[in-house]
């Protein structure tokens, strides 16, 4: 489902190059969830950002469900994020303009998704907001600004979703009640959970953890195959 080949992503700074991830080679399985944990400036995020095509490796090969998207333009790759890739942020990244369910809406809207506003109402009721999708973002708990932005990723039924310190904003409980709801929709749907994360505790839920330091993966015992 996802798999890195010798990838790696070197930026330009006041100092010269930086290499912010050396050559890495991973293998995630359709279905199987991991965690990427290590310090901060250890390239976790980076390796998300390759993941999802938001980047674009310095060397190396991003492959996604069979596709090289190292390989395709700028409208194929945003056409391939859009249907294979739901992406959740630490920071939810909701319109404030617009309610939960109109948020839910946007990713369908933009590609003309038949039954939009039906599948909006059916997410919002999975994630446990059925009663406040008339509600902007600010009149949203935190906890539950996070579960809109878990329905919009999951709103075109990507196979993969990838998550970015989704509890790092919230506090634990609030925490614990989104890492079971992005762990539900990993098992009940079989989709491939990525998720990045400084919780060791929210990491040992998942089926393989990859540990950076760095830039450079580090051993941990519960890696998944390297390609």
């Amino acid at each position: 489902m996802i798999e890195l080949i010798q990838v790696s992503r070197t930026v330009t700074s006041g100092a010269g190059p930086l290499t912010i991830l050396h050559p890495t080679s991973m293998r995630v399985d359709r279905g199987r969830s991991v965690a990427i944990t290590g310090p901060s400036g250890s390239g976790k995020s980076t390796l998300l950002g390759l993941i999802a095509g938001l980047d674009a490796p310095t060397s190396g090969r991003v492959v996604l469900d069979g596709v090289d998207i190292t390989t395709v333009g700028e409208e194929r790759l945003a056409a391939i994020r859009g249907e294979k890739v739901g992406i959740v942020f630490q920071f939810f990244h909701l319109i404030p303009a617009l309610t939960a369910f109109e948020n839910i809406l946007v990713p369908m809207e933009l590609v003309r998704r038949a039954g939009a506003r039906a599948r909006a109402k059916a997410l919002l009721d999975e994630v446990g907001l059925a009663a406040r999708g008339h509600h902007y973002p600010s009149q949203l708990s935190g906890g539950e600004q996070q579960r809109v932005a878990i329905a919009r990723a999951l709103a075109n039924d990507p196979p993969i979703l990838l998550a970015d310190e989704p509890t790092g904003n919230l506090d634990t409980v609030t925490g614990a009640q989104v890492i079971d709801l992005l762990m539900r929709v990993n098992r009940e749907h079989a989709r491939t959970l990525v998720l990045v994360t400084h919780d060791q505790a929210l990491a040992s839920l998942a089926d393989d953890t990859i540990a950076l330091r760095d830039g450079r993966i580090v051993p941990n015992g519960r890696q998944p195959p390297t390609t």
